[in-house]
């Protein structure tokens, strides 16, 4: 988590430790036993999930967070409730379709008392309010996520795929950025997009 936090260039204090630390604690405790992520995934909540969440504020400037974030597909929070830990002055959005895991990140962001953070179970194409930034993890095909994505950017933002890939992924209209294999333990690549 500490080497995936200085790669995308973010100080965390002790307090953001523990947030991210409980955050940790709850998807273990909570998420994983109701179904919000797989069973085996208790052993890599900080590795898989908590550090690769943070990468995606490597692709914004570190000194000036963005003011907006929508995270699409977030599931039970991720990558959305680590960015919103360590920006807390960013107003994230966290949106899933799933009602159940969208209840589930509810309870994290309660938890957690995030208060720069709102939760909403919709589809994609429901959600109509634009921001800075949006990133997105493994929800799925980059190509065709691009123009719904880039519908939800301001001008001047920026969206970010992410997700663990075997090979570089080569997509038409993004941008590659690699994770050195020693931040992670194995190869990751970023897919962004900056709106015109």
């Amino acid at each position: 988590m500490a080497r995936a936090a200085q790669w995308a260039g973010i100080e965390l204090d002790s307090s953001q430790q523990d947030q991210l630390t409980a955050l940790a604690k709850w998807l273990v405790d909570e998420a994983i036993p109701a179904g919000g992520l797989g069973p085996s995934e208790g052993k890599v909540v900080f590795s898989r999930h908590i550090a690769d969440s943070l990468l995606f504020a490597g692709e914004w400037d570190p000194q000036h967070p963005p003011r907006s974030l929508i995270d699409v597909g977030s599931g039970v929070g991720l990558p959305g409730l680590p960015l919103a830990i360590a920006w807390p002055n960013t107003q994230v959005i966290s949106l899933d379709r799933s009602v159940r895991r969208a209840d589930l990140a509810r309870r994290a962001v309660r938890l957690l008392g995030l208060e720069n953070v709102e939760v909403a179970a919709l589809q994609l194409q429901e959600w109509t309010a634009a921001a800075e930034m949006v990133v997105c993890r493994g929800v799925g095909s980059p190509a065709a996520l691009r123009p719904r994505l880039a519908r939800l950017l301001l001008p001047g933002g920026i969206a970010v795929l992410g997700g663990s890939h075997r090979h570089r992924p080569q997509v038409p209209g993004y941008r590659v950025r690699e994770v050195p294999e020693s931040i992670m333990g194995y190869p990751v690549w970023l897919l962004s997009m900056e709106s015109r």
